[in-house]
């Protein structure tokens, strides 16, 4: 009997009983319906775990400038300047897995609107990209500067809901103007609330201005610990101490170099720097290509040789990505268990259900043999009733699977993905189930004595 006929004839056999055919596939239409559903979750878990992380900047880089070293004292990263505006252009233009670029110029300072002052945890000079990298481009009020107002120097701003809360009461801040160590800056925009990150640090608390703005206007020098609002230095053109109207009343600690002095040991030229480089890779996979090609890139501009170390670093959130992702991988390997187990229920049913049909059939597998059925078409005859049971059972369950993964995310807004691998996955194992829990009734049947089944009552 050749294939065609051997599948005709278990069609034929499966039609002479329906009610006990649907039954059957009961157990594989549930076990493939649950492995779809529970990947398809899994999937959309995934997907809304990935969203997370990038809100929260898993593929972000941090460049941060190198180490000052002195008398054989490591003074740690960040102790020098080694970075520029010129480094986080051609990381943008230069570095293919790099997506986005924001130099931040930082600072610690009060803001005084009125007769109240706050000093925010995060007070950065950045571009417009800042926001495309931390994902938060959606803005609760206003809008974000501009390149233009990062060109012209401008005196803008953009404000968490924290500052929102502490300086203006929660009224609308837009169109008013705060005041930054004496320079005010115009509010062009609120950002939307994003809450604490996974520091506990709150990331509404911040205000973003144009990066040449903060440089120029506000802090000629990088961060330190202290709050610069203690400190005099100003590059307004404003008399804002009694120190700059009455230069006389100033002590200095230290002699002061006379221009004599000055022309015989010239200082080095102080080129713009930044505090660090804000880049995110185009995604989590292209982070250590991005590391490297900013590795590379960075070491050329710097001119440093093979045999030096960097005098920069480059972070990122690895740490993060891998416990976040084998969090999902796990949550989707415990649902799929679950949902296999419904499957290896259902193949157990299908074994039962023909070992039931081998016993009723014993007269009918007798009198094929007596025509002259060799026990392998007995076999594959039993073994294709079972695969077909298992298939019929595996098509219903991909499609009742796909139906409660959409009523789970109309209903209760679960996030769900479809997944072309767990369908292909559960159309493979179906027919597996089928070979493996048929094959003990088939090879059953196959070994049945033809004269022995002529006589089972």
């Amino acid at each position: 009997m050749n294939g065609y006929g051997t599948l005709k004839t278990a069609i034929r056999a499966l039609r002479l009983n329906v009610m006990r055919t649907m039954l059957t596939t009961l157990g594989i239409v549930i076990g493939v319906a649950a492995v779809i559903t529970m990947a398809e979750i899994g999937n959309g878990a995934s997907l809304a775990i990935q969203r997370t992380m990038a809100s929260m900047g898993a593929n972000t880089l941090v460049v941060i400038p190198g180490a000052a070293n002195t008398s054989g004292i490591n003074f740690g990263f960040g102790s020098v300047m080694t970075l520029t505006p010129q480094d986080a252009n051609t990381i943008g233009t230069e570095c293919p897995s790099v997506r986005s670029v924001a130099p931040i110029v930082r600072a610690r300072t009060q803001l005084v609107f009125g007769n109240r002052n706050y000093a925010p945890t995060y007070l950065y000079g950045t571009t417009p990209s800042f926001l495309d990298i931390r994902d938060w481009t959606d803005m609760d009020s206003g809008e974000m500067f501009t390149e233009h107002d990062v060109r012209n120097v401008n005196k803008v701003c953009v404000i968490g809901q924290s500052i929102v809360r502490e300086l203006f009461g929660g009224e609308s801040p837009i169109g008013k103007e705060i005041r930054v160590r004496n320079v005010a800056f115009k509010v062009v925009g609120v950002l939307r609330s994003k809450g604490a990150n996974m520091m506990g640090m709150d990331q509404d608390d911040i205000l973003l201005a144009p990066w040449t703005t903060i440089k120029y206007r506000v802090v000629a020098t990088s961060l330190s610990a202290a709050n610069q609002s203690s400190t005099n230095t100003s590059n307004n053109n404003d008399v804002t101490s009694l120190n700059q109207l009455y230069p006389n009343l100033q002590q200095n600690l230290y002699p002061v170099a006379s221009a004599t002095e000055q022309a015989d040991t010239p200082q080095p030229i102080r080129f713009t720097n930044v505090d660090q480089i804000l880049t995110d890779a185009r995604s989590a996979v292209q982070i250590p290509s991005a590391i490297r090609e900013i590795t590379i890139l960075l070491r050329q501009n710097h001119h440093i040789s093979p045999s030096d170390p960097d005098d920069f670093i480059v972070r990122d959130m690895t740490e993060i990505t891998k416990a976040m992702t084998s969090t999902t991988e796990l949550i989707t390997k415990l649902l799929l268990c679950v949902a296999l187990i419904s499957l290896v229920v259902g193949g157990i049913g299908i074994m039962n259900i023909m070992l039931v049909s081998v016993t009723e059939r014993t007269r009918e597998i007798g009198l094929r043999m007596a025509v002259g059925a060799e026990p392998a078409d007995i076999l594959r005859q039993f073994l294709a009733e079972a695969v077909v049971l298992c298939l019929i059972g595996g098509n219903i369950g991909i499609i009742l699977g796909r139906g409660a993964s959409y009523i789970i995310t109309s209903v209760l807004h679960w996030p769900t993905a479809a997944s072309m691998g767990a369908i292909v996955v559960s159309v493979v194992v179906s027919a597996s189930v089928g070979v493996i829990f048929g094959f003990y009734p088939a090879w059953k049947a196959s070994r049945l004595d033809p004269i022995d089944a002529l006589r089972y009552e």
